[in-house]
């Protein structure tokens, strides 16, 4: 077969206009998809839905989210729209196969108290742990999604009027930033950034030990690593940090509108998940302490 993914990752960038993320996932999908196929032989010009769900189903034996295969079918669904823009298939095997989403499950989200135990973690003292610091206390307080985090330049971060620039797309976002974030970034800004970047014309705000901007799995083993470290038992990933970011907001008086805006959802429907956090942890509570709530 045809080495279809550096033509598939070509039309992500010219054709789709897809994000770097989105083009990461995407790829990393079908590469797999790809292997399996060469694997069990079978052909990509004549499969047919059975096989694709097939496949799905192998995924969905190994443990994969219900949330990971509906990914896994929109990357495999793009990956043949590419191969008709190409003209090698004349139709799409994925377009009746379809995927219900995990109903009744709400985002994870931390106290407080685990925010506090998560961000005393990283060692300050050392390079690594400066710069850790600075990037959990950013993400924290802007809510931003990880893929906006490490593409951040040091451009979009004014230490002077305490605000991050979020570029996307479509929009530009303008977030305030709290001023102990501002101490940790300053910090790594002072004393550990220019001794990691050897390329002067490298524009990232935060890069990895080696000088290079820091990628998307880097910052989720980083993440992890401090979970586990300070035996926080819920499972961590950027993403809930966003949630917490948005649910303390909403909780300590913040208008939703104004949460929508800081997160850069494009409409209020989707920020009304952090309502309905807050509700059911306000219900837990009605039910376990109230002295007739259990007659």
């Amino acid at each position: 077969m045809r080495d279809y993914l550096t033509e598939f990752t070509e039309y992500l960038i010219s054709v789709k206009k897809s994000s770097k993320s989105t083009i990461e996932s995407y790829v990393r999908d079908n590469k797999a998809f790809l292997r399996y196929a060469d694997v069990n032989t079978v052909n990509l010009e004549s499969i047919s839905d059975t096989e694709i769900k097939t496949y799905i189903d192998t995924l969905s034996n190994k443990g994969k989210s219900q949330a990971t295969l509906i990914r896994v079918l929109a990357s495999i669904r793009c990956f043949y729209e590419f191969l008709i823009y190409s003209g090698l298939v004349e139709t799409n095997p994925t377009a009746k196969i379809k995927l219900h989403k995990e109903q009744n499950k709400l985002p994870e989200i931390l106290t407080q108290k685990e925010i506090d135990t998560l961000f005393s973690q990283p060692n300050v003292s050392t390079l690594r742990g400066c710069r850790d610091k600075a990037m959990l206390e950013l993400l924290y307080a802007t809510g931003l999604r990880v893929s906006e985090l490490i593409e951040l330049d040091i451009d979009d971060i004014n230490l002077q009027i305490d605000i991050v620039i979020c570029h996307s797309k479509k929009s530009e976002r303008i977030i305030p930033v709290y001023k102990s974030a501002i101490k940790s970034i300053e910090n790594y800004l002072g004393n550990v950034r220019g001794a990691l970047v050897t390329d002067k014309n490298e524009k990232s705000l935060f890069v990895n030990m080696n000088g290079s901007r820091m990628t998307r799995q880097g910052f989720w083993k980083i993440i992890k690593g401090y979970a586990e470290q300070g035996g926080i038992e819920k499972t961590i990933t950027p993403h809930t940090i966003r949630h917490s970011f948005a649910t303390h907001l909403l909780e300590n008086g913040a208008r939703i509108k104004d949460i929508k805006d800081m997160l850069g959802h494009a409409g209020v429907s989707s920020t009304h998940i952090y309502s309905q956090i807050i509700k059911q942890k306000y219900e837990n509570s009605y039910t376990k302490f109230h002295p007739k709530a259990g007659l």
